[in-house]
């Protein structure tokens, strides 16, 4: 596929979009195939990112480092934005464009903890990946994982590189899930300080609680034990 000028800078690498680093690079070529089409293999991206790398909405760092797709893919779990930032890297390891969305949701299904944490149902800067596939940008959220979504009776989300990928505004029981309020567009990579800025703004209290967190694994027991009530 020759790509114009515009969409070729989505295809390089950027400040957290480190798609040039020999591990994404690896795993990438291993989970493409070059013989089928670009579709086809952002397919295969999506889902190993949905999957294998478990949500944590509590892996929330104020490190821009914890935002490399690289550190991403060695942490193995992280919530919706740094999911967001690695699908687009591996997306861009074998030169099909992607770039970071955002928009602002109301969540009806979260658990209380994490209601009483955000003092609000309002996620802010939800994160997605927009991937160009067949002459069009396409939405892919490869945040919640299929177990996850077992566990809470949601609907994962599937993604066929023809249509958008966006939560479901019910759960498997009718229940209203996701609402999107508002767009904050598209990027070439994370406006890491405006979002920050953002959340520490709107949800002080969620912010001195997780830095009482101090380890990776105390972030993982946190909602591994939450995720089971």
């Amino acid at each position: 596929m020759t790509l114009s000028i515009e969409l070729e800078k989505y295809t390089k690498a950027s400040a957290c979009i480190d798609s040039e680093h020999p591990d994404i690079q690896a795993l990438a070529a291993r989970l493409c195939n070059p013989a089928v089409s670009d579709r086809e293999n952002a397919v295969s991206l999506y889902y190993w990112a949905r999957d294998e790398i478990r949500y944590n909405p509590y892996s929330l760092s104020t490190e821009r480092r914890h935002y490399l797709a690289s550190q991403v893919l060695a942490q193995g779990e992280a919530w919706c934005v740094p999911k967001a930032i690695l699908l687009a890297a591996l997306c861009r390891a074998v030169g099909i464009p992607a770039r970071l969305g955002f928009a602002d949701v109301r969540n009806h299904l979260s658990t209380p903890q994490m209601l009483e944490l955000m003092e609000t149902d309002v996620f802010l800067f939800h994160g997605y990946t927009s991937i160009y596939l067949e002459g069009q940008w396409v939405k892919a959220t490869p945040a919640f994982n299929v177990q996850l979504c077992e566990r809470f009776e949601l609907l994962p989300l599937e993604f066929d590189g023809y249509e958008d990928s966006i939560y479901h505004p019910c759960d498997l029981s009718g229940k209203r899930h996701m609402e999107y309020l508002n767009d904050r567009g598209e990027h070439l990579d994370l406006p890491f300080d405006e979002m920050m800025s953002v959340l520490r703004q709107h949800y002080p209290k969620m912010f001195s609680a997780l830095g009482q967190l101090d380890t990776e694994e105390q972030q993982h027991d946190r909602w591994e034990n939450e995720a089971r009530l």
